[in-house]
Formats: C-alpha cells, structure tokens, sequence
C-alpha cells in the first residue's frame, strides 16, 4: 500500500535522485535508479525509467544517458556550473560583512546546485590576509530593508553608533534617529555603506550599515535626492568613504603612476603631459586624512599642486606625524602655490 500511494512521487523523485546524484563524471544505471527509488518505498520497472527519463526532457531538464565504460543517467546542465559557484563560494567566505555563521548557511545552499560528488569541491577556504568576520548578523538584513526602501522610494529611520576602548557601543546624537533618504548602497573597503539625504542636517551623506541600529522603513517619501545623482562619482571622491572637504584637487605625477591614476579616477580622467616624464591631473576629491594618506603612499611620484588649502592640510598633516617621533618638519621653500583656496 505504501509504495503504490508513493508512486505520484515517482517523477520528482527520480528528478531529485539526479540532481543530487548524478554528475557527467558520475552517471547512475538503470538498475541504480530503481534501487534509490525502492529505497524510497518506490516501485519502478525498466520500461518506466526510461519513459519518466523522456518525461524529465520534455520538462526541459537536460537529463542525459551515456553509453561505454561508464553508462548511465545523469543531469547535465544546471542554472549554476561548477566554476561559477566557486566563484560565489569564495565570494561568501570573503565577504566581511557576512558572519560566520549565515557564510555556512548561504555555502549549503549553493551547494544544494549541484551534485553531491562537486558540492565537495566547494568545500573551499578562502585566505584573505587577517580579514575578520563581522559577529553581528543583523547587517545581512539591514541590507535587505534598504534595498527594499530605495525600491519603494522611501525614508529611513536608525540609530547610529561608534565603538569605545571597551568595545560598547555609544550612540551617536545621544541616542536620537537619524531619518535618511536613501540614494543607494557602496560596498567600499570591504564595508557597506549607505548614501542618502539627511533630513536634519539638509546634506548628502554617507553611513557604515554594519553601525545602524533599529533600523527602520518608515512611510515618509525620499526627498532630497537629485534625478541626475551620480553614486559612481560620489564614491570614487571619497578615499575609504572618509569625511573632508570637498574640492577640484591638481596632481603632478610621475608617469608611472599613470595605471595608479587611471586605476583610481577612471579613463574619463584628463592627464596633460607637462613634461618627458610628469604629467598633470585634476579631479574631484574629497581631501581627508584618508586621501592625503593615499598620497602619501605614491612617495615622491605625486605632488599636490593646489588648491592651496589641501596643500595646507598635507604640510600640517606632515608636520603632526614628524612631531611624534620627535623630528622637526620644515616646509620647502618650493612648495607650490595653488590658486584662490575654493
């Protein structure tokens, strides 16, 4: 009685035998086939395997059979190939913002794509050099809602904090909800951040996901958000998406940095040769001690022509450093000169 009230399982269940299964390097017979399902409490013949194979192909599952050394059935294309889920594997691991725990859920699934044989090939341990796995789970979801505001065009409410030496958290503004209008998401410096308008202060900024609280889609319709807002430009401004003032910032640099530039700036940057070996570039940047930092790190092949209040910052930013280790730090002569400070 129990196998005849299984047989309408039949179908799927041969389905499920040769996604889990089957491979191309590992096919299944016949006589296999039958034996699975009868473990299932399944009784199957030779003649209706072969007719629920062609059933399976005409559902547009690519359910193969091969002849030779190794013969049998198994399911060939899938929505996922091997080396894309790898991809997406590493991917997961990698990805700092995603815990520990919802990585192994989110890999169990990808592994759910394919068969049992290449679903241990996926196996995989990503090294990335002392990367740290976010403990709080919540920023998988925060995401989620704020992709579901900007979709629906809506505001945001949240709390928003900074961690002290006791790694507490203390909440910015005292505790009180900053409301938002999302512009949209920058993974930026393994980090999320949110862009959006904020309602009290009447300006454009931006808001690390992984330090919102509470967060909330609230009734209240975006406003603040310019039609033309261009998230690619405001993101490639900002250096590690650190705060500064913003300006058109004049470089003289070596060329061979013109790949670090270009790299950084993007090809629509204009480079004007000024010499055999140095070129000039002017871009838009946001000067903070993240840029100037970044600069820093090009050693002699950069210098910053103007404007003159970033060049300031640079000299005072030097003089701090040298001051802790007790060097005194003396401005060339030559320093350049920038135009009117903007």
């Amino acid at each position: 009685m129990a196998k005849h009230a299984n047989q309408k399982l039949k179908l799927m269940t041969l389905y499920r035998i040769l996604r889990d299964n089957t491979d191309e390097s590992h096919p299944l017979t016949v006589s296999q086939l039958i034996q699975q399902l009868e473990a299932r409490e399944i009784h199957a013949e030779r003649k209706s395997i072969y007719a629920d194979m062609e059933a399976l192909q005409q559902l547009g599952l690519d359910v193969q059979s091969r002849k030779g050394k190794a013969p049998g059935w198994f399911l060939g294309e899938r929505s996922f190939q091997l080396a894309e889920l790898k991809l997406l594997v590493d991917a997961v691991q990698s990805a700092r913002f995603i815990t520990q725990r919802k990585s192994r859920q989110l890999i169990g699934k990808l592994e759910a794509q394919t068969s049992i044989h290449q679903a241990r090939q996926l196996q995989r341990q990503v090294y990335v050099g002392r990367r740290v796995k976010t403990i709080n789970e919540w920023v998988y979801y925060t995401v989620d809602q704020l992709h579901a505001a900007l979709a629906n065009g809506k505001a945001v409410t949240f709390r928003y904090f900074e961690y002290n030496v006791r790694k507490e958290k203390v909440y910015r503004h005292g505790g009180q909800r900053y409301t938002v209008s999302p512009a949209g998401l920058i993974w930026d410096n393994e980090n999320y951040y949110l862009v959006g308008y904020d309602h009290r202060s009447g300006e454009t900024r931006h808001y690390r996901v992984d330090k919102m609280d509470d967060l909330v889609v609230t009734f209240l319709p975006r406003k603040g958000i310019p039609e033309d807002f261009d998230m690619a430009s405001y993101a490639s401004k900002h250096f590690g998406m650190f705060a500064g003032r913003e300006g058109q910032v004049t470089l003289r640099c070596s060329n061979q940095l013109v790949g670090v530039i270009l790299d950084r700036f993007g090809l629509d940057a204009i480079l004007i040769p000024e010499d055999a070996c140095h070129f000039t570039v002017t871009i838009p940047a946001v000067v903070s001690p993240q840029f100037l930092g970044w600069l820093f790190g090009l050693g002699d092949g950069v210098q910053l022509l103007r404007p003159q209040w970033a060049v300031d910052m640079l000299t005072q930013q030097l003089m701090a450093t040298a001051a802790l280790y007790g060097t005194r730090f003396t401005p060339s002569p030559s320093t350049p000169q920038g135009s009117t400070p903007q």
